[in-house]
């Protein structure tokens, strides 16, 4: 079930209904319903695909209870390996078993030796990646004794299957969200209301910038030898944004529509296109998975406490497996490689860690040096996104040899004026409003876009028409892929 289709429409309502208005009193009830309805919104899609987040809850529901039984340190990293061996054991199977297969055909057949390719005809579960990471925090936190395994099956079901970001995150920790399943619920009047805030300006993001992006950046990338340098140029710009409309506005409806059921996520994005280095655009983008990589792997790994050489070595495997986590493709993993590459350098320098603050705090304008340092990471950022859309790499390189052609100052065949006014506007909207959770919240003596009082009902009224009469043709979001 899509967000932004009509089923939800009708979906959400129904369970803000019965969640608040007939189990209201009976904390249990609420988890139930949380439950059904997310099993109802993950099945809309396709029911079979039910059975592996219903395997998943139940290994790591007893594992985490097995843990609970036994101080024994061998039986413990047992209980482990099963939930780690069944957990990404699926997520090989349907995700990486057909490319490995073909990657080993291919290494074989470029030797001069033929072999027999056996390949798997399944479809990829929507959502996979997330939720497989999200019950392996749960498994990793029990057994480092950072968190006390869960007593009640519904809850934790519950809260495996959370249909606000089940399919897309964010990527929840258990330390996190699985508490808040034990604990009653009350319902808050203004968290409610900046929840709607927050849908709607997900929604704004998803269905007039991502989706409109969209026609463009299909029609540019569909055959890159057909167009000049800067229509390419164009085409990473408007995907640049896509991407960011599309993720993000999913995470930002999912953050919302928790928070009508009175749940808090982790924030996952914050305005990451106004960073000034590789290391803060991480920072600030897809959080839940880039803290998931520091916390379960990067530091497991020894971090950099081994010395520089070992630093480089971990940092490397982080962003490879980063890109490995987002599809079975090579490019992908180029694409990881290519962030650690650029990562590096202030690795190595010490400046990773250079931009703690909000750019141009407390200022209107940005120094002309953050002018600088917030472009070069745009436009390094564009070029990794190169690697991320197109479909392999004999196509990216495609696309960077007309790209950076002498056609890249030529003026571009594809510019719709229309388009490049609303993403002039969407980023003046988000400048302004950077030092927020969201675009549209609303803080104490201050409305949105610093405006007050009743002034504000105009605004969400000119969103609303936006989103129903602005929007792109329906897409499913991209990382539903992931």
């Amino acid at each position: 079930m899509l967000f932004n289709s009509f089923e939800f429409i009708v979906f959400m309502p129904l369970v803000f209904f019965f969640y608040w208005f007939v189990v209201n009193k009976h904390l249990q009830l609420q988890n139930i319903l949380v439950l059904v309805a997310s099993y109802v919104f993950y099945g809309w899609w396709d029911w079979r695909f039910l059975s592996l987040i219903f395997l998943s809850t139940v290994v790591d529901y007893f594992v985490g209870r097995g843990m609970e039984r036994t101080t024994v340190i061998r039986s413990r990293k047992l209980l482990l390996v099963i939930s780690l061996a069944v957990n990404l054991g699926a997520l090989a199977v349907f995700k990486y078993f057909n490319f490995f297969t073909e990657s080993f055909i291919s290494m074989f057949a470029s030797l001069g030796v033929e072999l027999q390719a056996v390949t798997l005809n399944v479809i990829l579960p929507v959502g996979i990646s997330f939720y497989t990471f999200q019950t392996l925090s749960y498994s990793i936190d029990v057994y480092r004794k950072k968190l006390k395994p869960s007593q009640h099956f519904i809850e934790f079901a519950a809260f495996v299957s959370f249909f606000p970001q089940l399919v897309a995150g964010p990527i929840e920790r258990a330390t996190n969200l699985l508490p808040q399943f034990s604990r009653a619920r009350v319902f808050n009047y203004e968290k409610a209301v900046d929840g709607c805030r927050q849908i709607l300006w997900g929604l704004f993001k998803k269905m007039v910038i991502a989706d409109n992006c969209a026609y463009y950046v299909n029609k540019i990338f569909s055959d890159p030898s057909d167009h000049s340098g800067s229509t390419l140029l164009v085409g990473a710009i408007f995907f640049a944004f896509q991407i960011y409309g599309d993720f993000s506005g999913y995470s930002d409806i999912a953050i919302g529509t928790a928070r009508l059921l009175g749940f808090d996520l982790m924030r996952n994005f914050a305005f990451p296109y106004f960073s000034r280095d590789i290391a803060e655009f991480w920072r600030r983008w897809h959080i839940s998975l880039s803290t998931w990589f520091r916390d379960y792997l990067y530091i497991p790994l020894g971090g950099n406490s081994g010395g520089k050489l070992r630093g480089i070595r971990n940092v490397c495997i982080v962003f490879t497996v980063s890109g490995f986590w987002h599809g079975a493709s090579w490019n992908f993993i180029v694409w990881g490689l290519f962030n650690g590459l650029l990562f590096l350098p202030l690795f190595l320098f010490d400046r990773n860690r250079a931009h703690l603050n909000q750019v141009a705090e407390e200022k209107l304008f940005p120094s002309l040096r953050e002018v600088f340092q917030m472009g070069l990471t745009f436009f390094l950022t564009l070029n990794a996104w190169v690697l991320f859309r197109t479909e392999n790499l004999t196509q990216s390189m495609e696309y960077f040899s007309s790209l950076y052609s002498k056609s890249l100052f030529s003026m571009p065949e594809i510019l719709p004026t229309h388009l490049s006014i609303a993403l002039l506007g969407f980023v003046v909207l988000e400048w302004l409003n950077r030092d927020k959770q969201h675009v549209l919240e609303v803080r104490e003596q201050e409305g949105a876009f610093r405006l007050v009082g009743i002034a504000r009902w105009p605004v969400y009224f000119v969103f609303i028409l936006l989103v129903l009469g602005c929007g792109g043709e329906q897409q499913e979001f991209i990382y539903f892929d992931f």
